[in-house]
Parts: C-alpha cells; sequence; structure tokens
C-alpha cells in the first residue's frame, strides 16, 4: 500500500529521490517522479521540501555527509596516534570516493553534476572535511608529533595537496596502475612535512 502524506519523512524522500536521480540522471529527475515513486502527491513533497531546488541540496549533502560521518570515527580514535589517524583519514577519504565511482558510477556521475551546481552545499562539505583534518593535525601539535603554526591552515593544504585521490574531477585516475604506490608516496611526503 502506498503511504499517506502523514507517513512520508524526509529521509524516505531522499531515499526516493536518489533513486529517481539514478534511473532518470539530473536533468531529467523531477519532484512528480519522486512523488510517483513514493506513491504520494508531488504536493506531499513539497510539504517536506518547499522547491526542487532544495530537494536536490538535501539529497546532495546527505550524500555528501555520509563520507564526512565515516571519516569522523577516525578524528576521535584516540587509542592511534595523530600520524596514523591522519594516514587512516587521508586513506579512508580516498576509499570512500573510490567506491562512490566504482560502485555506483550512474549516481556518481549524477552527483558529480549537482555538486557542481551546488556550490554552498561543497564548500560546507570541504569545511568539515579539513576541520576533522584540522583536529588530527592539533591533536599532532599537542602531543608533539606534529609541527604546525596554524592547524587550520596546515590541514587546508593537507586536504588540497591530497585532491587527486578525492576529487571527482580525477576519478578517471582513481583505478590507474600505481595509484596506490602514488597515494602512499604523497602520504609519507606530507607525514614527513608535518613531524617535529
Amino acid at each position: 500500500m502506498p503511504p499517506t502524506s502523514e507517513t512520508l519523512t524526509p529521509e524516505r524522500i531522499l531515499e526516493a529521490t536518489e533513486e529517481v536521480l539514478r534511473r532518470h540522471g539530473p536533468a531529467k529527475a523531477t519532484v512528480v517522479d519522486v512523488a510517483r515513486a513514493l506513491g504520494v502527491s508531488h504536493g506531499s513533497v513539497y510539504r517536506h521540501f518547499r522547491t526542487k531546488a532544495a530537494l536536490r541540496e538535501a539529497v546532495t549533502k546527505r550524500w555528501l555527509d555520509r563520507t564526512s560521518q565515516r571519516l569522523a570515527g577516525i578524528v576521535v580514535a584516540e587509542d592511534r596516534a595523530p600520524e596514523q589517524r591522519l594516514r587512516d583519514w587521508l586513506a579512508a577519504l580516498f576509499e570512500a570516493k573510490r567506491h562512490k565511482a566504482g560502485d555506483d558510477p550512474e549516481l556518481f556521475a549524477t552527483y558529480t553534476v549537482l555538486t557542481d551546481e551546488l556550490g554552498g552545499v561543497v564548500r560546507e562539505h570541504i569545511a568539515d572535511l579539513t576541520g576533522q583534518l584540522a583536529r588530527i593535525v592539533e591533536d599532532g601539535v599537542a602531543t608533539g608529533a606534529f609541527t604546525a603554526a596554524d592547524p587550520a591552515a596546515t590541514a587546508r593544504a593537507v586536504f588540497h595537496a591530497t585532491a587527486r585521490f578525492h576529487d571527482p574531477g580525477y576519478a578517471r585516475e582513481w583505478t590507474a596502475p600505481g595509484i596506490e604506490e602514488e597515494f602512499t608516496a604523497l602520504t609519507d611526503l606530507l607525514v614527513r612535512g608535518l613531524r617535529r
């Protein structure tokens, strides 16, 4: 039995939106398609998301937040030294992005288009990620493992230096022969540069 508007939640709408985007792509997916997939009127969807743009922004944020949430656990893993957390965090970011690109290429392509359209959501995501990195760097400075006059600036530099391994513009390179070795070499270089 199709859900009623009373049982409709933002999370269910976002799940349906993701499936509609996967099937139709961002250019052809409509709020009507999402409503149809849920068995409700498009007005029911609009009660939760006032515009198509708001819906697209919410589904994109949800997609990006999955990566942030996965990485957040590494940031607070105080049973590991800051250097190891930094290595683990960078490796997990690279792996998460590769999985998104490789496991569901249609959806990855869709989100690449959406993130190009939604600069604010992307800036928030990058700020969250660099904030996580800054916390690792701060912990490294506090323990004497790292040296950094400005942990936030250092975190941004590390993030940008590793862009080849997480920026969707480089996705085609993520399965190239030798990419793991190149990632390890860059990570080693960055860690050596941070050591006191």
